[in-house]
């Protein structure tokens, strides 16, 4: 213990010493080596969250958190602290903004996120209701729902006759997910939907046939390796999204995508894109039925975080303005 604790702080004043050599040498500080020498998005921008909150200055270490109206004057109070004259480097001012809106929007995204995910469902309330009855309806249009309470929520892979049970654990996080889900990419979920109810006839090699009598061959042919429980597991996926989230595991993702402060839609998207995925990662293993879902996950949940390692990483590049990121 005593020797990681030495190393730690020899390796931090090593920093430190490396940091006044190279801006002796460059006549730059660490904020515009990083802008001048790294290209626009994740490699940047984290290099520029950690560069922040590892300095000395408070007013750096603070503003990572900051107001985003508090942005503009916290560049100049940088740029001023760093002596750096705006006028001689404009671009640094721009890139620099363009960073803190990603770190602080990333930051607000988990509290607002987390606010709807503590916000528990609540039959009682009308919008509640509303956003539940839209759900139904963009999954099922053509099938009207008979009653509130009704074993047709099972249709769309709710566990029981009231949806509102099974969004105790992501709150109404849950539901905004699948709404988003079921009516921005109607299309597809209600494909993956249909996929989620039918089962799939496997290819059952003689070997197989000969260990089974007649009844037990005929429930592994037709064994549901696709079936699954379409709003379970969205509910599931969000808890995913979500861990991936407050992790930091998806500043990668963000910071490529998003120009300036990721939002909530950013991450509906990325949900959308999970569930997308997911749904063909299911179909890939080939499970032999829903009791492999918690091994299937966690494969699928190691096979993001590896993706997301990746600096240059954009997990749905197409649902945002990633030109936007260009010569900022």
């Amino acid at each position: 213990m005593l020797i990681q604790v030495c190393l730690y702080f020899y390796c931090k004043f090593l920093w430190r010493c490396l940091k006044f050599v190279m801006r002796k040498l460059t006549g730059r500080c660490e904020l515009q080596r990083i802008c001048y020498n790294t290209k626009p998005g994740a490699s940047r921008t984290m290099k520029i969250e950690t560069s922040l909150r590892d300095s000395k200055s408070k007013l750096l270490q603070t503003s990572v958190s900051v107001h985003p109206d508090a942005i503009e004057k916290t560049i100049e109070d940088i740029m001023e602290l760093k002596k750096i004259n705006p006028d001689v480097n404009p671009q640094l001012g721009i890139s620099l903004q363009a960073c803190l809106l990603q770190i602080v929007g990333y930051r607000n995204l988990i509290a607002d996120v987390e606010k709807l995910r503590r916000e528990a469902y609540d039959s009682d309330n009308p919008q509640h209701e509303e956003m539940l009855l839209k759900l139904w309806k963009f999954l099922k249009p053509n099938t009207p729902l008979e009653s509130r309470i009704s074993k047709q929520w099972c249709e769309i892979g709710f566990q029981g006759d009231d949806p509102k049970t099974d969004f105790r654990g992501m709150g109404l996080l849950g539901l905004y997910n699948l709404q988003y889900f079921a009516e921005r990419d109607a299309t597809a979920a209600q494909q993956v939907l249909s996929d989620s109810l039918h089962p799939k006839c496997r290819d059952i090699t003689k070997e197989e046939i000969s260990k089974f009598s007649k009844a037990e061959w005929e429930k592994k042919r037709m064994d549901k390796a696709i079936g699954y429980s379409f709003a379970i597991v969205g509910i599931n996926i969000t808890d995913l999204a979500y861990n991936l989230l407050v992790s930091g595991a998806l500043k990668t993702h963000f910071y490529n995508i998003a120009p300036e402060a990721p939002t909530l839609s950013h991450f509906q998207q990325t949900f959308c894109y999970l569930m997308h995925e997911f749904h063909k990662f299911w179909i890939e293993e080939d499970p032999m039925d829903i009791m492999e879902f918690n091994r299937v996950r966690e494969k699928f949940r190691k096979r993001i975080i590896k993706q997301l390692q990746n600096p240059d990483m954009a997990l749905c590049p197409h649902f945002a303005a990633s030109e936007g990121l260009i010569n900022m």
